[in-house]
């Protein structure tokens, strides 16, 4: 393969975010990572993520890397002159302030694109604009719980769950980023701009496009299954090795009979109870029972070696810090240093989840302190030293606070070399 020689997708691209925890920062950071410049204008008190213990620094850091951050009062007349000042040499602004925040600041999309007609905004919400919960707070969880997502999460006699990750938080970042890039490439053919409205209401009722899809056609609720997929089987159904867990997906009736003849029971393909899809997943205790018998006499490795042989899709159940040891794990080049900025000290992270081949990886530092840039920033949107020592001395600005230290698991494996 050819070394590396095209420049960053987004170089030239300056992004303004307000935001907060996952959503907002993180669709600005995933910009950031295909070579934008990404600047964070924080309150006077900062991103919430801040003050919420140590999952908020683990959001900080995850996703806040490579910004230049700018703490500003925006209850002031002169700190909104000067969020003006930085927006209007902007890109991309994104916001995830509290609903109807960034309109009351003159900051929202019809003001904003008024007077820069080729900004793309970008507003994340927790429901859509016309929902009569449009002003209330959006949170992963409650969108979780409002979509039906946690209604067929967990066992079938137990309490809904929500899933063990941010995941709607995580999918918004992905679904904005989308529509920005479209929307940027737009821009470049007809030089307009563009208003973006992502709601994770929305973005959680996507995700499970499948299952929604299925109630409106047959009017038939999904259940709770536990591990296994509700329509089929075996598909995400936990089998117990002799030394662990496996996951397994073989509902294709090929796959099933194939599955079968692997682990030396052919006779359970053309059993009544599992002859069909619709069959196993009425019997899927007696299945899921007959397939383990067979399956607790090899190890971990042995059954996936053997699955895997004969073209069975099946994965290990694994905790994080199985998985940090895995092989996988160690060759994924998601793995990136996240260097030391503005005296924050730098970490492990993750950067983009796909390769671009012919472009050179970004370097990273870490996620800034609370207003570590606000005089760079400053004095780069035309303010001179007794401007900033006034805007100062006012309380319209501030520097940064003390870094926060943090334990890094960094020395437990390695990290493929930035170029």
């Amino acid at each position: 393969m050819n070394e590396p020689t095209a420049p960053p997708p987004l170089q030239g691209i300056r992004v303004v975010e307000l935001g907060n925890y996952i959503a907002g920062p993180g669709t600005a950071m995933s910009l950031g990572d295909l070579g934008a410049e990404m600047l964070k204008i924080e309150s006077m008190e900062g991103d919430m993520a801040r003050h919420t213990g140590h999952f908020g620094h683990a959001m900080l850091r995850a996703y806040n890397r490579s910004k230049k951050s700018i703490a500003l009062d925006l209850r002031q007349p002169r700190g909104l002159e000067v969020a003006h000042r930085l927006i209007a040499g902007a890109d991309v602004v994104v916001q995830n302030l509290r609903p109807g925040a960034a309109d009351a600041l003159g900051l929202g999309a019809e003001a904003l694109r008024a007077a820069h007609p080729g900004l793309v905004h970008v507003s994340i919400s927790g429901f859509p604009a016309d929902a009569p919960s449009r002003d209330r707070p959006g949170y992963d969880i409650a969108a979780q719980a409002e979509s039906g997502l946690m209604s067929v999460t967990g066992e079938p006699q137990g309490l809904p769950q929500k899933v063990g990750a941010t995941i709607i938080d995580t999918a918004s970042v992905q679904v904005a980023t989308q529509a920005i890039l479209a929307a940027l490439f737009r821009r470049e053919r007809t030089g307009r701009g563009e208003t973006i409205r992502v709601s994770l209401l929305e973005v959680a009722l996507n995700l499970q496009l499948a299952n929604w899809s299925d109630y409106m056609v047959r009017g038939v609720e999904p259940m709770r299954s536990g591990d296994g997929q509700p329509l089929s089987a075996p598909a995400a159904d936990i089998f117990r090795t002799r030394d662990g867990m496996v996951v397994i997906s073989a509902y294709v009736q090929a796959h099933w009979v194939r599955l079968c003849e692997t682990i030396g029971c052919p006779e359970l393909a053309t059993e009544a109870r599992f002859l069909t899809n619709e069959l196993r997943v009425a019997n899927r205790p007696a299945m899921k029972a007959a397939v383990s018998e067979r399956l607790a006499h090899y190890g971990t490795g042995e059954c996936v070696e053997l699955l895997t042989r004969n073209n069975i899709v099946v994965g290990v159940v694994r905790s994080y810090a199985d998985a940090l040891a895995g092989a996988d794990f160690r060759a994924s080049r998601m793995v990136i240093e996240a260097a030391p900025n503005g005296g924050e000290p730098g970490y492990a992270s993750f950067g983009l989840p796909y390769e671009l081949c012919d472009t050179p990886r970004r370097q990273t530092q870490a996620a800034p302190a609370h207003g570590a840039h606000t005089e760079e920033l400053l004095r780069e949107a035309g303010y001179g030293a007794a401007e900033i020592e006034a805007l100062r001395e006012a309380g319209v600005v501030k520097g940064a606070n003390p870094p926060v230290p943090v334990r890094n698991l960094q020395s437990s494996f390695s990290h493929p070399a930035a170029p």
